[in-house]
């Protein structure tokens, strides 16, 4: 059984930083790509970055030079490294991760979500 750790939500002001992180546990082949989404109250979730399994990454327009996504060697723990925060950055963020399973079969799995509140 698979699942997914994050850590490192808070509450900073505006201009501040946190770093997130998410540890994949379990048995699997591999891990195809790890994504951070966010999410308001009553808003749908949205993508905010993503390392694909070749090391490549994608953000949001909205977090574009402000965040950054990585992994650790192992390619089991993902971070998102955020600074210059804003308070439209407040949501609760969720760690994604779309994996190879050892039974061949392809499947996403979810974090718990760890709320980020910025003040102004």
């Amino acid at each position: 059984q698979v699942h997914l750790v994050e850590a490192g939500g808070g509450l900073v002001q505006a201009g501040g930083s946190l770093r997130l992180s998410c540890v994949v546990f379990g048995r699997i082949a591999s891990i195809n790509k790890m994504n951070w989404y966010r999410q308001a109250p009553g808003k749908q979730r949205e993508s905010v970055a993503t390392i694909f399994g070749s090391g490549g990454t994608k953000y949001a327009d909205s977090v574009k030079g402000r965040f950054t996504i990585s992994r650790d060697n192992t390619k089991t723990t993902v971070y998102l490294q955020m600074n210059s925060l804003k308070p439209e950055d407040t949501d609760v963020y969720y760690c994604n991760v779309d994996v190879l399973e050892l039974s061949g079969n392809r499947r996403d799995y979810w974090g718990q979500g760890t709320q980020v509140t910025v003040s102004s």
